[in-house]
């Protein structure tokens, strides 16, 4: 039986994963190992060892803490956060988000959030 928190920190790991474009091969040879490996750790079936996630985390470009943002009490992830990341088109939007300049990003953002603020 899974573990809420593996399951987590899976889906954060594809989900990183994803937003750089990167697939389950690649991600696994720059980590040395399987591309099977990264689908039983995405999908929460194999426990990250820290050794592991922390190489995963160095090919990813992330911190380590980035895998656990989002996890409310002890164990449970906030649902509002696996909504978000659930949702194939915001996943979308940041991913194109990003790869705008960012001279040009930055003019993007003050333009949403005035659009926002006008809601």
């Amino acid at each position: 039986m899974k573990h809420p928190v593996d399951a987590h920190v899976g889906k954060r790991i594809r989900h990183r994963r994803w937003m750089v474009g990167m697939t389950q091969q690649q991600l696994a040879d720059k980590v040395g190992i399987k591309f099977q490996q990264i689908q039983k750790y995405e999908t929460g079936m194999n426990r990250v060892s820290a050794s592991r996630l922390w190489d995963i985390a160095d090919a990813l470009g992330v911190q380590i803490a980035f895998f656990f943002e989002g996890i409310a009490g002890e164990d449970m992830p906030k649902t509002t956060q696996g909504d978000f990341m659930a949702d194939k088109e915001a996943l979308e939007l940041v991913r194109s988000y990003y790869a705008i300049p960012e001279a040009q990003r930055r003019r993007l953002f003050d333009l949403a959030r005035v659009l926002s603020d006008a809601a």
